[in-house]
């Protein structure tokens, strides 16, 4: 009895040291990351990578099925088992103590310690300046170049409407290995990409992908439309190598679908960039300064797509909760892991992302 409990208990006291540790002192935090955590996610996710599903979805939807089922029936039992109340009280104190120790030790591990590392600006931009409202305006101009010049080289649909036609998974593990030259961290063994299976909740959180430190896998929503998988996949193959800031994770897959050989890999990066930037411009009251170049047709029918057309009509027997619900619970949840790992931005660091580009191309 004293094993069932000391031990769990010592782990989830080990983690909160680390994760101590981490929060006072970036150096350790460093160390981890480069030299311990590639070993840990290379065989982690190449174990969960042999599954043909997501493990760690299977393991939520688990976790949900247990309070829904294992609550009551532990209240029936505690109620009709009167001789051996002890009994199953140790044995649901034993369950969830162990639970509450693999969390702790898995978020610590995969995730929380990552959040305390030396910001990638840092590490790459040490000299950047303050930047100016002309910087921005050229850089929004720049990537409407690019989009409008990309735009016509892609494959497209019936309505006009870029299409994804490569095999992304292969793509997206080779282009993230070839930026590894420059940014190491990103070196090493990638997985694929896994589809989630419950897409239809992914897109009521109006989620595209998500990493899930529990079983180190980089999963996608199955149901959003396809041209936001080359971002998104590189986007979460990034959180596997320990860049767990959201901003960062969004600049590399910037920088990986942008080098990528594939045109439709840098139509999808350039893109993804554009509506970053063009939001920061619209939320600082500065659209009204970009006058000088037109955003073509095709780039128009193909910028902020999520879902397909009609998606929540023809979905709308999933609906079990509402989803206006499902988004507020999911950003206020995010935005305050965010912030409890020490970025005051909270959910607004995907954002940030404008300040790494402009690092990047003003240095």
């Amino acid at each position: 009895m004293k094993k069932r409990y000391s031990i769990p208990l010592i782990l989830i006291a080990i983690m909160v040291i680390l994760n101590i540790l981490a929060r006072f002192c970036h150096s350790f935090a460093d160390f981890y990351v480069n030299n311990i955590f590639p070993y840990i996610s290379t065989t982690v996710s190449f174990v969960t990578g042999l599954l043909p599903f997501s493990l760690g979805e299977m393991l939520t939807l688990g976790a949900v099925l247990l309070i829904i089922i294992g609550l009551p029936l532990f209240l029936i039992l505690i109620i009709f088992r009167k001789g051996k109340r002890k009994k199953t009280a140790a044995f649901a104190g034993t369950l969830t103590l162990w639970i509450l120790c693999y969390i702790t030790t898995t978020e610590t591990m995969n995730c929380f310690i990552m959040y305390q590392c030396t910001p990638l600006a840092e590490r790459y931009f040490p000299n950047s300046p303050t930047h100016t409202d002309d910087e921005i305006i050229e850089l929004h101009d720049m990537l409407v170049k690019k989009c409008n010049e990309l735009a016509k080289q892609v494959p497209r649909d019936e309505h006009n409407k870029f299409e994804l036609t490569c095999d992304f998974q292969t793509e997206a593990k080779k282009t993230m290995k070839n930026i590894g030259k420059t940014y190491t961290q990103l070196n090493g063994f990638y997985p694929d990409a896994k589809p989630i299976q419950f897409s239809f909740f992914m897109s009521q959180t109006y989620t595209t992908g998500i990493y899930l430190p529990y079983t180190i896998e980089a999963n996608y929503n199955d149901d959003m439309v396809r041209t936001n998988l080359p971002f998104t996949v590189c986007h979460e193959l990034s959180h596997l190598k320990g860049i767990i800031q959201e901003d960062e994770a969004n600049f590399l897959a910037y920088i990986a679908t942008t080098e990528s050989n594939n045109v439709e890999f840098q139509y999808a990066g350039y893109l993804e960039a554009l509506e970053y930037v063009d939001n920061a411009l619209y939320d600082n009251n500065m659209y009204d300064l970009v006058i000088d170049h037109e955003i073509s047709e095709e780039v128009l029918n193909d910028w902020y797509r999520f879902l397909p057309e009609h998606y929540w009509e023809e979905n709308a027997n999933k609906e079990i909760l509402p989803t206006e619900a499902v988004s507020e619970a999911t950003d206020a949840f995010l935005d305050t892991n965010i912030k409890m790992n020490g970025r005051e931005e909270g959910i607004r660091t995907y954002n940030l992302v404008v300040q790494l580009l402009l690092d990047y191309y003003y240095p």
